[in-house]
């Protein structure tokens, strides 16, 4: 299973999408999910509105060319018109491991017209067709309150489309994740090329992947 670190590898939820947590995340050898949006004419790391202190998206894509494209980013888009410039971050930066989503559907249909990685959303309350789902590169597979319906067969037929996958795990949204990570172990897959994004990666790593190779 290839981690993703839910806004950085934190201990308290003031250390989220800190500086210090997204470096971190990287040296332990995971990718990342956060969130970029605008403030004073720059793209910047943060999930809630910004301000002065939150840290500039060039400096974490500048830690991320370390790690040669082995780590993936999940940008979660927070604004509108942020395309021209995150487009230039990538290129500079040579940035390919990575998928933007969450952005408005005006804002997804450009991305995708621009040749960004893009995610389109499934959860509960997003049922197929999928948005924009034939223009995307991947999956955001996202369970808010029942995930009865994430089965074996629906991550397999995405695959089978040439989708890559992310999985959000359910202590993103304050639920017990213990159950849903051992059905998702039962199922026959290559975790090897599926994401979950976690808030406790260590967790993940060691139930997904240490304990894979015992």
């Amino acid at each position: 299973m290839i981690i993703l670190a839910h806004r950085g590898y934190w201990k308290k939820l003031s250390e989220r999408n800190t500086e210090e947590a997204l470096k971190k995340a990287f040296s332990k050898g995971y990718g990342i999910e956060s969130d970029i949006r605008d403030y004073d004419g720059k793209l910047v790391i943060s999930h809630d509105p910004a301000n002065k202190n939150c840290m500039a998206a060039e400096e974490l894509f500048k830690e991320l060319t370390k790690y040669d494209n082995k780590l993936c980013f999940a940008i979660n888009i927070k604004a509108d018109g942020l395309g021209e410039e995150l487009s230039k971050l990538l290129k500079e930066n040579n940035i390919t491991n990575y998928f933007c989503f969450d952005m408005s559907v005006p804002q997804m249909i450009y991305y995708c017209e621009n040749n960004f990685n893009v995610f389109a959303r499934q959860s509960e309350y997003e049922s197929e067709p999928l948005l924009l789902y034939k223009e995307s590169q991947g999956v955001w597979i996202d369970a808010f309150y029942d995930d009865s319906w994430i089965t074996e067969e629906l991550i397999s037929k995405h695959i089978k489309n040439g989708k890559k996958i992310c999985l959000v795990s359910p202590e993103l949204h304050s639920q017990s994740h213990l159950d849903f990570w051992k059905k998702l172990k039962n199922f026959n897959l290559d975790y090897s090329k599926i994401m979950l994004c976690t808030d406790v990666p260590d967790e993940a790593n060691e139930f997904f992947n240490k304990e894979m190779t015992k």
